[in-house]
């Protein structure tokens, strides 16, 4: 049986980068009807219930046809939100990886500079069209940016997200209407890069 995660802070503690209300109605409703879904559709997969979602996800082949499209929207929909809810922090300003951590040190080796990286990674979240998300992934030992569409997760095609943006209307609309570019430039202030270097440091040798 899937459960949301447990946030390690407030739904306020993002503010004003993003707003409580989002992140109440956010986790609290979107989030948790794709945990509802992501079960039901397992009912019929015994063999898939004891499975972690990102197992799911990796072995996506072995799902069931008839309830895999159902597994991609909503597992991925469960494992996009539970990566998204660990990469935040309250808000700081000049927020960057301390240059001589090892997630620094790849973004530099990979794209050059932290401002490089910031520029790829924000073309690429304002370029998803509709409903997605941009990531920052491992792929092969090095990070790649990519986005994806709908719920589709990264570990989908073996690829390991370590940051990812939610760029849905419903993670931001509430604050930012339309103004998709202001949402996307204030994200790399909430941006909880210890906790992306963790998850870097678990899928490099």
């Amino acid at each position: 049986m899937h459960t949301l995660p447990t946030l390690t802070y407030n739904f306020s503690s993002l503010e004003p980068v993003i707003d409580g209300a989002t992140m109440e109605i956010h986790y609290s409703r979107h989030h948790q009807k794709y945990v509802d879904n992501l079960n039901e559709a397992l009912e019929s997969y015994p063999e898939g219930q004891n499975k972690t979602v990102e197992d799911l996800l990796l072995n996506f082949d072995s799902v069931p046809e008839e309830i895999k499209n159902k597994v991609k929207n909503n597992g991925g929909g469960h494992a996009n939100h539970s990566l998204f809810w660990q990469i935040l922090k309250t808000p700081q300003a000049d927020n960057e990886p301390q240059v001589d951590s090892q997630i620094g040190k790849a973004i530099v080796k990979d794209f050059g500079s932290f401002t490089d990286f910031k520029d790829k990674f924000t073309t690429t979240a304002l370029g998803q069209f509709g409903s997605g998300w941009a990531w920052l992934v491992v792929s092969g030992g090095d990070l790649q940016i990519i986005s994806t569409p709908n719920q589709d997760s990264p570990l989908m095609s073996g690829q390991f997200p370590i940051l990812g943006l939610d760029v849905w209307e419903h993670a931001y609309y509430l604050k930012y209407q339309n103004k998709r570019p202001d949402y996307v430039a204030n994200f790399f202030s909430v941006i909880n890069w210890p906790q992306v270097e963790k998850f870097f440091l678990e899928h490099v040798k």
